[in-house]
């Protein structure tokens, strides 16, 4: 007897599996874009599996200005790009979307695997190991900016 997960547990299952893959390091490919005082490093993401419809966003923000924030995100291999927290309570992973995320002066903030990160919504297709995803983001102060997220695999 073959045991079938419901869509959601799978997209589930999906989003763990990949956000768990993504704490073993990062692809060689390091890439960064500069929009004012702010650099963004490293914009990546992790392959889907087939039927997945969301998939998660990584990249790291350094501001050598004052305070700013991100206010948005685009794309257009999703429906939509929302802003997202993670965090566990107790052995309970608890996502939910946020407004904006604060980028202090002088600090990095990290978009990473069980914290802040993006998630594309409603994926047109499935992200494959060597795709290049163009991604518009907006601050409130810097204004915005289309870089491009490296679809990769983990490294170890």
């Amino acid at each position: 007897m073959t045991h079938r997960h419901p869509p959601f547990r799978r997209l589930v299952i999906g989003l763990l599996v990949g956000m768990t893959m993504g704490l073993h390091g990062l692809a060689a490919t390091a890439h960064e874009f500069t929009l004012g005082s702010l650099t963004i490093g490293h914009p990546y993401a992790r392959p889907t599996v087939p039927g997945q419809a969301v998939g998660g966003g990584f990249m790291s923000v350094a501001n050598k200005g004052p305070d700013d924030r991100l206010l948005s995100a685009t794309s257009s291999v999703a429906k939509s790009v929302e802003l997202h927290t993670m965090s566990m309570d107790g052995d309970v992973m608890r996502m939910r979307q946020v407004d904006d995320i604060a980028l202090p002066a002088g600090k990095t903030v990290d978009l990473k695997p069980g914290a802040f990160h993006l998630m594309f919504m409603g994926l047109k297709a499935p992200l494959k190991a060597g795709d290049k995803l163009p991604v518009t983001l907006k601050f409130a102060k810097a204004g915005q900016i289309e870089v491009t997220f490296n679809v990769a695999e983990p490294t170890p």
